[in-house]
């Protein structure tokens, strides 16, 4: 191992957590210091702002695709990162910038914030310019890396599904967009890439996103392909990875999700 240094949008973003409501992810850790696989941090510059990126390569013999990963509304977190680690696994080379980067209470990025609330208020608050420009300087510094094939590909959980799906609306360069229980934008006609969702049934609000959305985008001739988990909660990839995760379903609805991204990775 290495390591270098409709409802609304606003009501969609607003989450009723409490400073304990993620649990510690000391299991995420404890995964992710075990991985064989080279990862390292990377300064991204675009203007006058630097974004601290994750970024985590397969062991492979070729050239391979890239993944922009966004981080859930809890920031970079240890799961954020063992989960772009579990991809790289899978033969994907994942860059993954903490876009609280440089809004730290020391001018720093998730690290510093001293707890969920603060770290879901920061993310809450930025700019979706902002974001969108950090998203492509990961998606260019990606596409330019010399073990990276051309192929593009971006994917986000809750907060970062939403942005996902908004950087296929603005990124044309994109092979795929994969939306992990977040909102839709509020337009698709600019939408080139084919977007793939992944829901928990029992994820009402979210859910109520995904009729008018389908409708939208067909109307649109754009290509989306939601699939549900029934059973599962809202963010079941994370809780389906934890030890004390107590619904099966989460579980189930995490390999067979996770199955499913990388199969259509891998047919890009």
């Amino acid at each position: 191992m290495k390591i270098v240094a409709s409802l609304s949008l606003a009501a969609l973003l607003t989450f009723p957590l409490t400073a304990t409501s993620l649990p510690a992810q000391d299991w995420a850790k404890a995964r992710l210091d075990a991985s064989p696989r080279h990862r390292e941090y990377v300064p991204l510059k675009h203007g006058s702002r630097t974004v601290q990126a994750f970024v985590v390569y397969p062991e492979v013999k070729s050239k391979a695709p890239v993944v922009v990963l966004i981080h859930e509304i809890f920031g970079l977190t240890d799961w954020a990162k063992e989960m772009a680690d579990e991809l790289a696994a899978k033969g994907f080379i994942v860059v993954e910038p903490d876009l609280l980067s440089g809004f730290g209470p020391k001018g720093g990025g998730s690290d510093e914030f001293p707890s969920q609330d603060a770290a879901v208020k920061a993310v809450s608050g930025l700019d979706p310019d902002g974001v969108l420009a950090d998203l492509d300087a990961a998606a260019d510094y990606g596409k330019h890396l010399p073990s990276a094939n051309g192929k593009l590909a971006v994917a986000g959980f809750c907060w970062g599904g939403g942005k996902s799906f908004a950087f296929a609306t603005h990124r044309k360069d994109l092979s795929a967009a994969f939306v992990f229980y977040g909102p839709p934008p509020s337009s698709f006609t600019t939408i080139t890439a084919p977007v793939y969702g992944f829901y928990g049934g029992n994820d009402s609000r979210i859910d109520a996103t995904i009729p008018d959305t389908v409708a939208a985008m067909k109307a649109a001739g754009k290509k989306y392909d939601p699939v549900t988990y029934e059973g599962a909660g809202h963010g079941f990839m994370r809780a389906g990875e934890d030890p004390g995760d107590t619904n099966p379903a989460n579980k189930k609805a995490r390999e067979e999700g996770f199955a499913r991204l990388v199969k259509l990775l891998q047919s890009m």
